[in-house]
């Protein structure tokens, strides 16, 4: 690996799994090259390839031990990674989710208007105008980690978290938003619903984003969401 090149390190990470770690922060050149480096390692290990985690600035590689072990894989690993180039950066989709935004289908939306000092419709109007990154997908199949929202809509997670956030829940933690692909708890700040299904395992692909696209909120009246299939019911 020359200097121009970018850095990276490699750990054991269980018996047949190693980790590609990058720059530890989360910014859209790191996940470039996470994304970037996913492509190449998917085409480096072809059939000793089981599955590949790609996360903020890391990819987590699992191999299939009967086919190869660490020293091989790592050998390849690192033959991939030396054709990566952070010049070269890999553009995802462009996807709209669209969201009901209101304090019936988002309680939180009040408050994060009081404590940033804006109105309702700023604070709508905030998390609409970014492009997120989907940097991430984790906690639950399905729920992709988007970043970065807004400085002025950064809110902490709840003190006490909700025992049960509906589907399609639309919500803001720190510097990221997300869509809660299920019913789960959860102590994000919910500003709306979206009903687009996030996670639907019977299909291909599963999830309508992956790491590395670019994800935009639209906003729909209410009529528009029931009319998509969304649900207002439940605990929010």
């Amino acid at each position: 690996m020359t200097s121009s090149q970018p850095l990276y390190q490699l750990t054991l990470a269980g018996e047949n799994a190693v980790m590609v770690y990058f720059e530890q922060k989360m910014a859209p050149d790191i996940a470039g090259l996470v994304q970037q480096a996913a492509t190449l390692i998917r085409e480096a290990l072809g059939p000793h390839l089981l599955e590949l985690l790609p996360s903020y600035a890391s990819v987590m590689v699992v191999f299939n031990p009967f086919s190869c072990d660490h020293f091989t894989v790592k050998h390849l690993l690192r033959q991939a990674l030396s054709n990566l180039s952070a010049n070269k950066q890999q553009s995802g989709r462009r996807i709209e989710l669209p969201v009901y935004y209101s304090e019936q289908s988002g309680p939180d939306l009040a408050l994060i208007a009081r404590t940033k000092q804006l109105t309702i419709d700023e604070v709508i109007k905030l998390h609409q105008q970014q492009i997120y990154r989907v940097y991430a997908i984790g906690f639950a199949p399905g729920f992709a980690y988007l970043g970065e929202v807004a400085e002025q809509l950064a809110m902490p997670r709840l003190k006490t978290p909700r025992a049960k956030v509906p589907r399609g829940a639309v919500a803001i933690a720190d510097r990221q938003t997300a869509v809660y692909p299920a019913v789960s708890p959860g102590g994000w700040n919910l500003i709306g619903l979206c009903p687009t299904p996030m996670f639907q395992p019977h299909k291909q692909p599963a999830m309508p984003v992956a790491v590395g696209d670019e994800v935009q909120f639209v906003a729909i009246s209410k009529t528009e969401f029931l009319a998509l299939g969304g649900e207002i019911g439940g605990e929010l």
